[in-house]
């Protein structure tokens, strides 16, 4: 925990709080740091437990993914309030865990739309990369349905949903391209250049442009 505070920058806890996250150290050194320390997952479990965004991030890339159960990464998302905190613990963590297929269901559904933007983020995961048993008509009906009026975060998980469907499935895209035209959800999103846009129409048509050399 010293080590962390000796690491606090004020500039980098200025531009992450910004984007809601509540510390100063810059991930490259946090990343240096874990490479140090290498995997401990006792010690992550400490870390994560004093509450303090950097040392969950810290506890984040030095745990051993598949040594959690299941509830007990229920219990770790529902404490994670930070946007960067959130975000590793999905994809550093819950994406390797013997569990993820059951979480992906439960959260998907639940009513804290934090905790379902995680279950879009996972389902959006299998989308791209195991789509079978998916229903990925049910998924744009729910879109359709519940995208526009969705908290931000949650929305954005959707979204990015909405665009992969449009990516990866080519018997889908026009009415992923639709559902995108007619909500207008992120078009106005301001994008710097060289970017795509998160707009799903743009997203999609860039994307599988890409894929076909274009």
């Amino acid at each position: 925990m010293a080590e962390l505070a000796a690491l606090e920058d004020p500039r980098a806890r200025e531009v992450n709080e910004r984007h809601g996250d509540d510390h100063g150290v810059n991930l490259g050194k946090l990343r240096e740091l874990a490479k140090r320390l290498k995997t401990r997952q006792e010690l992550a479990r400490e870390l994560w437990a004093t509450d303090d965004t950097a040392a969950r991030l810290l506890a984040l890339l030095i745990c051993r993914p598949k040594a959690f159960e299941r509830d007990e990464l229920d219990a770790m998302l529902r404490q994670a309030r930070t946007p960067k905190v959130h975000d590793w613990l999905v994809n550093y963590v819950v994406k390797k865990n013997p569990h993820v297929e059951d979480l992906r269901l439960a959260w998907f559904a639940d009513p804290d739309p934090l905790v379902a933007s995680a279950g879009w983020a996972l389902t959006t995961e299998r989308v791209a990369k195991k789509p079978e048993g998916l229903d990925l008509a049910g998924l744009l009906d729910l879109i359709e349905a519940q995208l526009k009026s969705a908290p931000d975060r949650l929305q954005w998980a959707m979204n990015h949903c909405l665009a992969q469907i449009g990516i990866d499935h080519a018997e889908h895209r026009a009415r992923a391209i639709a559902i995108g035209e007619r909500l207008e959800v992120l078009k106005d999103y301001p994008t710097p250049p060289n970017c795509t846009s998160p707009f799903a129409p743009i997203w999609i048509t860039e994307m599988v442009r890409r894929q076909n050399g274009a």
